[in-house]
């Protein structure tokens, strides 16, 4: 069989394949289970290109893939629908997965290592815990409001005076919802003990990868960032120049431009949600300190921090936060593609 090109259109427990020649032809269609579909492709031939989209369980079979020396190739699922013809099936899929794997304007996905997707791995369940302990503050805070108890904002409050409340009797509440409370309470604290667990663990990657060890350089990022920024790109010289990094991030305004108009509007919000909110919390970090920096006097704000609170004062808070998480994306990029240290820009005084 003249084999070149596999396109693979993944499932849990059903795989579509179609074995296309070199002239792009398809010439064999086959449909396996998981087990007759890890020997198809332990047959083989090295140097078959292999083509998925990268979605569930993409990285960990384009690992498997190299492991045999096939060429990997993971389109990003976005750009190969439109190459979907008539209706959606596995069929129609493997055949847009060919479609589009021809095209040169498709960009392929890195094939993560099992070392990044476990860091992401943290990251998610972290997340999921964080969310999960906000509602359950949420919950307590809305129950005792209900009978008129209204407690002040913040976690640390919260918990504290409810400790209280619990352990006075005579606070207004049935014993029901007193023994309900309670348990809400003890899921809270449980899950502060898993984040702390998890964080340790973040803590630990970001002492030890030299690449986090360096992004932690730059001014508003931390263990969180740094950590996540090295668990979901696969390859940063990817990405040819900091722009195209940010736009990744969806930190690029979107375009609508036709002729000689041009017409530039909010964020794209494309990309990795949960990493762009982490650079965003972290340019709201860079503008608190560059603020307090300007007010006190005492120590110079540095280049960055000046244009921050410039940018603040000229387009407002919300508009500051995202040119200074765009600043971020870039100044990562740097550091990382270039394999240097993150370093200061130098004053005009200091120039001269």
């Amino acid at each position: 069989m003249d084999a070149t090109t596999v396109a693979i259109d993944l499932a849990k427990d059903v795989f579509e394949v179609a074995v296309a020649n070199r002239t792009g032809r398809i010439v064999a269609r086959k449909r396996l289970r998981r087990r007759p579909f890890e020997r198809f492709l332990e047959e083989l031939a090295p140097g078959t290109e292999v083509v998925m989209e990268a979605c569930g369980t993409a990285h960990y079979w384009g690992r498997r893939c190299q492991a045999r020396d096939l060429p990997v190739r993971l389109l990003p699922t976005q750009y190969v629908r439109p190459y979907v013809r008539r209706n959606k099936t596995d069929r129609t899929d493997t055949e847009a997965l060919l479609e589009a794997a021809r095209c040169g304007g498709v960009p392929p996905v890195g094939v993560k290592s099992a070392e990044q997707q476990t860091l992401q791995g943290l990251h998610r369940v972290r997340a999921q815990w964080q969310m999960t302990r906000t509602a359950r503050i949420n919950l307590v805070r809305a129950l005792l409001r209900e009978q008129g108890l209204p407690i002040p904002l913040g976690a640390r409050t919260l918990l504290a005076r409810v400790a209280s409340l619990l352990e006075d009797a005579e606070t207004a509440l049935s014993d029901r919802l007193r023994s309900t409370v309670a348990l809400v309470v003890e899921e809270i604290h449980a899950l502060e003990g898993r984040l702390a667990t998890i964080d340790a663990q973040l803590a630990e990657v970001a002492r030890t990868d030299p690449i986090a060890i360096r992004l932690q350089q730059i001014p508003g990022v931390g263990v969180l960032t740094a950590t996540a920024m090295v668990a979901a790109v696969p390859h940063i010289h990817a990405f040819r120049r900091g722009r195209a990094f940010a736009s990744w991030l969806g930190l690029t305004p979107r375009e609508s431009s036709s002729g000689m108009r041009r017409h530039l509007g909010g964020i794209s919000k494309r990309g990795d949600v949960y990493l762009r909110c982490l650079l965003a919390h972290g340019a709201r970090s860079v503008l608190w300190t560059s603020r307090r920096r300007s007010q006190a006097g005492r120590i110079p704000p540095t280049p960055f921090q000046q244009w921050a609170v410039t940018l603040a004062a000229r387009r407002g808070q919300n508009k500051a936060v995202i040119g200074v998480a765009n600043k971020l994306a870039r100044m990562i990029w740097a550091v990382w593609h270039h394999d240097v240290d993150f370093r200061q820009p130098l004053r005009g005084a200091d120039a001269a």
